[in-house]
Formats: structure tokens, sequence, C-alpha cells
């Protein structure tokens, strides 16, 4: 069988501490395959900068002049993790047969790129990357990250759990994903919904050599709410069923202070009123926010404004 032509599809963003380190990494580990005649001597490293404010770009140029084996892709302006993953894949996928998509700082271990490629080999278009604990993790980090998947699993979005964005693509899997059109980006639930075989793949993640999270709890929350908010709309049936419950429960207490009333039993008070002002005026605003949410993204959608512009792309 036929070698297949292998391209690391990398989104950067302000890692000029650890770029040169991984790079050196990421060549070893790639020769290594090439050795083995598992991959291509055509495969690539792919380096994306999405609008880094340091010295990335500089540094993906110089390793792209270098050596062939380093190539790059610049975004206009930053745009996201997930759009830069995606500017990535779509402008390697006519130039190779499969991608992995990994996170610059190389927590994700490479070693498990082996497995990767046997999976595809066996015939599956996509294998996930999936941590097989997280012990790494903070214990704040550690319970909201399986909290968010949980509650994901709940909204009935088909994700991985302690799955990121570290997987193996086939070029008809991206092919498949270029048809997804939404703005509103989470591909750990939109890679699942494109179907054709797949397979999962366990490794341990490490710690961050150098450098900055690119995920501080900000970024979590944004994402969190990205990824309920794109795949389903429970919230919103959620509030549906929430005022029907509080309807059927007015109607209780009408009929409740209406007894009172006609036994001569009612005694002016402040504190029902007020916490009923209170708990009714809080759930009216929680639900023009949910609301306000879809009708934002849908606004974004009708735009088709560009996901991403590719502003350099550096190849052989």
């Amino acid at each position: 069988m036929e070698a297949v032509k292998l391209y690391l599809v990398i989104p950067c963003f302000n890692e000029q501490e650890v770029l040169m380190d991984s790079a050196a990494k990421l060549k070893q580990k790639m020769i290594s395959l090439m050795e083995r005649e598992k991959i291509s001597y055509l495969s690539r490293i792919v380096f994306v900068d999405d609008g880094s404010k340091d010295k990335t770009w500089s540094i993906i140029e110089k390793l792209h002049k270098g050596d062939e084996i380093f190539m790059g892709v610049k975004l206009s302006r930053n745009r996201g993790h997930q759009n830069a993953l995606l500017g990535g894949l779509l402008t390697v996928k006519n130039d190779c047969d499969i991608t992995i998509s990994l996170d610059a700082d190389l927590q994700d271990d490479i070693n498990a790129i082996d497995e990767m490629i046997d999976k595809y080999y066996e015939g599956c278009d996509i294998v996930y990357g999936i941590r097989n604990n997280r012990e790494t993790d903070t214990a704040f980090k550690r319970a909201t990250a399986q909290g968010f998947y949980k509650l994901l699993r709940f909204m009935g979005a088909d994700v991985k759990y302690n799955h990121s964005d570290y997987r193996l693509m086939s070029r008809r899997a991206i092919e498949g994903l270029e048809g997804f059109g939404e703005v509103n980006l989470f591909l750990r639930g939109i890679v699942p919904m494109i179907g054709y075989k797949s397979a999962e793949v366990y490794y341990k993640r490490g710690e961050r050599l150098a450098g900055e999270s690119k995920y501080p709890l900000k970024k979590m929350l944004a994402l969190a709410t990205e990824g309920v908010t794109s795949l389903s709309i429970k919230p919103i049936s959620f509030i549906t069923f929430l005022g029907l419950f509080i309807f059927v429960v007015s109607i209780g207490m009408l009929i409740y202070f209406l007894v009172r009333h006609f036994m001569g039993q009612t005694v002016p008070g402040w504190t029902s009123i007020v916490v009923s002002v209170w708990a009714i005026g809080g759930l009216q605003l929680l639900a023009i926010g949910i609301i306000g949410e879809y009708i934002g993204k849908v606004y974004l959608e009708t735009k088709k404004r560009p996901k991403f512009i590719i502003e350099e792309y550096l190849k052989d």
C-alpha cells in the first residue's frame, strides 16, 4: 500500500515561547514515520497563525525557509481557534491525503499519531484523540471540563468525552466538513455529524512547557456557550416548559388567594409580592438573554461573512 501524505495542522496564537521546540519535536516524529514508511516523504507540518501579536509568524517564516517540511498559513486577523483550525484544514485539503490537527504546545501526546495512522489504514476516515485522564488539570478545571461535556450530552450534542481538537481526518472527511456552512463553529460537535467510519485513540495529556494557556476561564465559558447554542435548541425548550410550570403554579396561587379572600383571611403582606416580582423579573431577563443568544447567532449566519481570510500561504 502506498504511504499516505500527512499534513499536521497546528493553529498558533502568540506561541513564540514554544514554537521552535515544538517544531523540532514534530519534525523528529515525522521523519520517524517516513523512515518506517507509514507516511510519504511529501508529508508536511503546517502552522496556522491566527493573527498573533508576537513573533509567531516570523518564526514560521524562518522555519519554512530553513526546511521544506514546514509550511505556514497566515490569517488576515485573529479569528479564534476554531476558525483558525478550519482555515488550515480547508487550505491544505487538496494537497494531502490525511490531516492531523493538534495544539502548538504539544500537550497532546504526539506518539498517539502512530496509532491514528494505523486506524486510518484500517479504513477509518476520522480518528479522535481522547484523553485517558485529567491528572495534569487543576481540580477546578477538571470539574468544569467534565461538567461541560455532561452538559453538552444532556443537551443532545453528540460529542466525544474528553476530546479536544486532536484528531485525524481524511480528505473526504474534510470535504464533508466543508459542507457545514455555519459561522458559529464548534468543531467537536460538528465533526461527529459528518459520519463515515471513525475510531478513538487514547493518550495521556502532558503539561504545557512554556507560555500561557490559550483557554483561560473567560474563553472556556465562551466556548461552552458556543457549543451549547450551536448544537442544541434545548435551552429555549426549557424556557417554554419553565414558563408553563410557572403559569400552572400561578393558577394554583390565584385559587388559593381567592379562597383566602372569601374566607376573610387575607392579610396584606409585602414579602410575597417582593419575592414574586424579583423571581419573575429574573426569570424574564434570563429567558430574554437566552433567546437573544440565538437571535444574535441567526443574525450572524444571515450575513454570510467569511469565517476567515487567508493572507499568506507558505508552501513548497
